[in-house]
């Protein structure tokens, strides 16, 4: 079997890997993916963009990459996206108008509960398989949408989850993200954060990341251990302060304490602003309060991300509640996503 494959984030190719595991040897994979799963028609690394901004310096590249990945679906018994919802959905309603019974399965859905909910009509009617990850993600389709709720996929990637807590913070643990912008912005806060409280402290760094980018990105990193595994550090820290994104959930489900700081550019956060309608923007709150009427953890956003901020929300925190907390969201989630999304490409 052969599978046009879409997964540009490198998210996404973590649950890709997950997912291989539990297909079939005779599978191929053609498209856009790690180079660990094949030939990939283009190298992630040259799809990496932060913001708005970024976005539209790319716009002729994304557009001459679509049209060969919708060319591609013509030798493809299925296709599979994953995320990226502004190429994929584009790239889905390319796929089906070029040929109509190609089979799509989108996993891990575009958030169109959170902005721009029109989508959700286009998804029901260009996608053959929707695979969600969210349990309450269905409730915003229609009743015959063809929409499964799968479990989540960080569910089969992590394993070690925190049971109890020592009872004094020791070790802390700092993740500033993957993106270079984002990195560049936490970083003086973290450090500052970091000397404050003089405990021992773990920078968690990406392991493609070479030593120019480390010394351009982090500066002076006396006073941290580098530490590349994120899920290996976080179980054994006490604490974190970590970047939005996938790694708060991450930390959630883990069990860690944290809190989440993020500093957009001010234009891509003025616009996000004007068309995510959410009280929140970090996935595990997200997910925390639909079925609890408070924050699992704090969130600090733009000029509220201060050192002073971090270190009294970091004494605030009731880290044993925050514990049974995490518990209950992996209860949630009830379990990973992988067999099952592998179940829908097989059958």
């Amino acid at each position: 079997m052969k599978i046009l494959v879409s997964a540009l984030e490198h998210s996404a190719n973590i649950h890709l890997k997950s997912l291989k595991k539990e297909l079939s040897d005779d599978v191929e994979f053609i498209g856009i993916f790690d180079s660990e799963l094949g030939n990939s028609i283009v190298d992630l690394r040259s799809l990496a963009i932060m913001g708005f901004v970024d976005a539209i310096k790319k716009l002729r590249f994304f557009f001459k990459l679509n049209s060969i990945m919708a060319n591609l679906a013509k030798d493809a018994d299925k296709v599979l996206l994953i995320d990226s919802s502004g190429f994929n959905l584009p790239l889905a309603k390319k796929i089906k108008k070029k040929y109509p019974q190609k089979e799509i399965i989108y996993y891990i859905l575009p958030q169109a509960w959170a902005w721009k909910k029109k989508r959700i009509s286009v998804l029901e009617k260009t996608i053959d398989h929707l695979a969600s990850i969210l349990p309450f993600e269905k409730n915003y389709y229609s009743k015959s949408a063809p929409i499964t709720y799968v479990g989540h996929p960080l569910l089969d990637i992590i394993t070690k989850f925190k049971e109890e807590l020592n009872p004094q913070v020791k070790h802390i643990a700092f993740m500033p993200g993957s993106r270079k912008g984002e990195i560049k912005k936490l970083m003086p806060v973290f450090k500052e954060v970091r000397e404050k409280l003089a405990l021992e402290a773990t920078i968690i760094i990406p392991k493609h990341f070479t030593k120019e980018d480390i010394n351009e990105l982090y500066g002076n990193l006396s006073g941290f251990k580098i530490a590349h595994n994120a899920y290996e550090t976080l179980h054994e820290a006490d604490f974190a302060f970590i970047c939005s994104g996938t790694a708060t959930l991450e930390a959630a489900l883990i069990g860690i304490p944290f809190v989440l700081s993020y500093i957009a550019k001010p234009f891509d956060y003025f616009i996000a602003s004007k068309l995510v309608k959410l009280s929140h923007i970090g996935l595990s709150n997200i997910m925390f309060t639909q079925f609890n009427k408070r924050d699992l953890h704090p969130e600090f956003i733009q000029q509220d991300v201060t050192a002073e901020n971090l270190i009294q929300a970091y004494k605030e925190l009731d880290r044993s509640t925050f514990l049974d907390d995490s518990k209950s969201l992996r209860a949630y989630l009830k379990h990973g996503s992988s067999k099952n999304v592998a179940k829908i490409l097989q059958s």
